[in-house]
């Protein structure tokens, strides 16, 4: 996931809330030029029960690997400010995370002198749009060349090209382009846009007001996008404190309830993403995996080893597996479904696989 936005709008406060880091986070515009990198882990209470059920030595969370990105201005693509290598890492990340800035301040300048959370968000869409568009040019020309040699395929794609090209070129965001068939679905994929990647938005405000809250929704809502609003700075301080303690500072800037939390789970939904849960002596894990992942795939995910001799997966839904209190006797009881390597993995599955060695 890539961490996105104007200069100051706090993307390094963010990457910092989210992994816990230390990433310079400065008053001035382009203090990050390099990319920070780093993991969001958010502990999943499943995992650590059926740790304690199996007496796995080692525990280990769900996480998705995080990128503090250079900040965007005006220009960026035709290579003003950072532009191009702003717009490089972009084009490498799965998700984005759009930080607007929404707060007001006398110490942290903004590169167009007022907050203006609306503008802000089209001068981002606008420099991303201009890159698609250089992008799909680019392979209409060779399709089109193509084409006139009589291709059928070809013909299909400078038809969708040529849509796709008018959608973006009227404001429009390539994620929210129709997709009538899996053909049209492969060749938009095989573009790698960038407004083609699954966006979270978070508007980063002092404190919560229902104005606030209104313009983010309708911002947000406008271009079908997750959204989450909080004060990141004040976040990042009540990390040292404990729940209860933390709970009552955002009761008083009108927040409630975990922003890590709720910000993880925008990610899994943004991604359609799953997660099932595994455990030995050794370890209890949960992992992250897209919808639709099999048996076997997920037997890949942990180890070659395991999917190479793969044999079937003993499999329990997390809630009923609580009820039995460990797999032995979930097993005893005949509470666990055996599956072949076809298996389609659920949210919350735990897990056993049985393999040749």
């Amino acid at each position: 996931m890539g961490i996105v936005g104007l200069p100051n709008a706090g993307k390094s406060s963010l990457f910092n809330f989210l992994t816990r880091g230390n990433a310079l986070v400065e008053s001035f515009p382009f203090s990050t030029v390099d990319p920070n990198f780093g993991v969001f882990v958010i502990e999943d209470e499943r995992v650590e029960v059926l740790a304690r059920n199996e007496k796995s030595k080692r525990v280990v969370h769900p996480s998705i690997d995080v990128v503090d990105i250079a900040g965007l201005v005006r220009g960026a693509s035709k290579g003003e400010g950072l532009g191009n290598q702003f717009l490089d890492h972009i084009r490498k990340v799965d998700a984005i995370a759009h930080v607007v800035r929404f707060f007001e301040s006398a110490t942290v300048s903004h590169p167009y002198q007022t907050v203006d959370p609306k503008r802000d968000v089209e001068i981002i869409d606008t420099e991303l749009i201009l890159k698609d568009i250089e992008t799909i040019q680019k392979r209409l020309e060779k399709q089109q060349k193509i084409a006139r040699a009589g291709d059928k395929d070809a013909r299909k794609e400078v038809e969708l090209l040529e849509a796709l090209l008018r959608f973006l070129s009227e404001g429009g965001l390539a994620r929210n382009f129709p997709r009538r068939d899996s053909f049209e679905e492969e060749v938009i994929k095989s573009l790698f846009l960038l407004t083609d990647k699954p966006e979270i938005m978070i508007f980063n405000v002092d404190d919560l007001t229902e104005g606030k809250e209104s313009v983010a929704r309708e911002i947000a809502q406008k271009r079908k996008s997750e959204y989450v609003v909080l004060n990141v700075a004040l976040e990042t301080e009540l990390l040292e404190l404990s729940e209860e303690e933390a709970d009552a500072f955002r009761a008083e800037y009108g927040f409630s309830g975990d922003k890590r939390k709720e910000f993880f789970e925008k990610i899994v939904e943004a991604l359609k993403l799953i997660r099932f849960l595994t455990a030995t002596e050794n370890e209890a894990r949960c992992w992250l995996t897209v919808e639709g992942t099999t048996a076997y795939e997920a037997a890949g995910m942990i180890h070659s080893d395991i999917q190479k001799g793969f044999v079937k997966a003993e499999v329990i839904p997390f809630d009923e597996y609580v009820r039995h209190g460990s797999l032995k006797r979930a097993r005893e009881m005949g509470a666990l479904q055996t599956h072949g390597k076809e298996y389609v993995i659920r949210e919350g599955d735990v897990i056993h696989f049985l393999f040749r060695a």
